[in-house]
């Protein structure tokens, strides 16, 4: 199932708000209805949202209008600000926005339907590019899955959270087809739920052995050594190695720590952000009360409750075992600015 495509001068996404129960497409005619979908969690997923805002750049420029004020530069700007505001802590989003405005600085003098083409094949190769990755994530990881692994995972970092393959999913997809015989626990991901709804949802499409859990059962499972493994994503990774992940993900990783529980991060390395130190430099989105106050349409607790939602929490470098990147298998120590360069990481 595609999580997104391009068809006939519009984006389909599909609404990851409804996922399990309905299966229905967005329609984004306009960069703002991507931006829309991106604020609203309808696309998420650090490389889903990074290649959504890639068609959201191909979008602004056929929705621009010559002769009606402004340049087309000056719209493409803008549509990437507000494109780029959706979502502050991932880093992929503002990478894959970068990507574009280079494609355009090098075509902005061509007549304005080739510029409209060349962005529209460069949000194409961005989208092409990351499944490609997402396969040799899933070859690297994978080689670190022992058989009969029984491995904890947090948030979605499946297909829907990326090109079509996943990140830490991608490696469990790719492990059960190499016939390990893995199972998966599902932290269910409070808030908003995405490991209950998504992650169970995509495990149960591929047939993998799965039990979901409360978020607060992880340490019952690490007191029993019931888990081998913990694999998770990233959003943005600093170049020591701190990382920020789905809010919850450090709670993961000091138990793991405790326990002397391998803990894996999966992600390419677009992610990785060289111009930021330590993960005290990564901005931690703040998002809508009412996600912690309802589930789904239900309240849970009394109208108006003050609440705290942070989205993300960082996760320091010294918990994680390795990280795993479309350039292989990266361990301690993290120094990633003498491992990538700006350009590596660009891709």
């Amino acid at each position: 199932m595609d999580v997104l495509r391009w068809e006939k001068r519009q984006l389909l996404l599909l609404d990851q708000t409804l996922l399990p129960h309905r299966i229905e497409y967005l329609t984004c005619t306009h960069y703002r209805d991507v931006a829309e979908a991106i604020s609203l969690l309808q696309v998420r997923g650090a490389p889903a949202i990074g290649i959504a805002a890639a068609y959201g750049y191909a979008l602004a420029a056929l929705n621009y209008q010559e002769g009606k004020g402004g340049t087309l530069e000056d719209y493409l700007k803008k549509a990437a600000e507000e494109l780029g505001d959706t979502r502050p802590t991932a880093v992929n989003l503002h990478w894959a926005l970068e990507q574009m405005n280079r494609v355009y600085q090098t075509v902005k003098d061509k007549a304005l339907d080739e510029v409209r083409e060349y962005l529209l094949e460069a949000a194409k190769g961005i989208h092409t590019d990351e499944l490609r990755l997402e396969e040799r994530i899933a070859e690297f990881g994978s080689s670190l899955i022992p058989k009969g692994a029984r491995i904890l995972t947090y948030c979605n970092t499946g297909a829907l959270a990326t090109a079509g393959w996943g990140t830490a999913l991608g490696i469990v997809r790719t492990a059960h087809e190499q016939g390990k015989e893995v199972k998966v626990y599902v932290s269910e991901t409070r808030p908003v739920l995405q490991g209950a709804r998504l992650t169970a949802w995509e495990l149960h499409q591929a047939g993998i052995p799965y039990k979901l859990i409360t978020d607060n059962m992880a340490g019952y499972l690490f007191r029993q050594n019931k888990v081998d493994l913990v694999l998770v994503g990233a959003d943005r990774i600093a170049a020591n190695g701190d990382f920020a992940n789905k809010i919850g993900t450090y709670n993961l990783a000091v138990l793991a720590g405790f326990h002397n529980c391998p803990f894996y991060v999966a992600a390419p390395s677009s992610t990785i952000d060289l111009d930021i130190d330590t993960g005290e430099e990564i901005p931690i989105e703040m998002r809508d009360p009412q996600e912690v106050r309802m589930v789904g349409s239900q309240l849970i607790t009394i109208e108006g409750c003050p609440v705290l939602n942070p989205s993300f929490d960082v996760t320091p470098h010294q918990l994680v075992t390795a990280i795993i990147t479309e350039k292989g298998i990266i361990k301690p120590p993290y120094d990633l600015v003498k491992i990538f360069t700006k350009e590596g990481v660009s891709r």
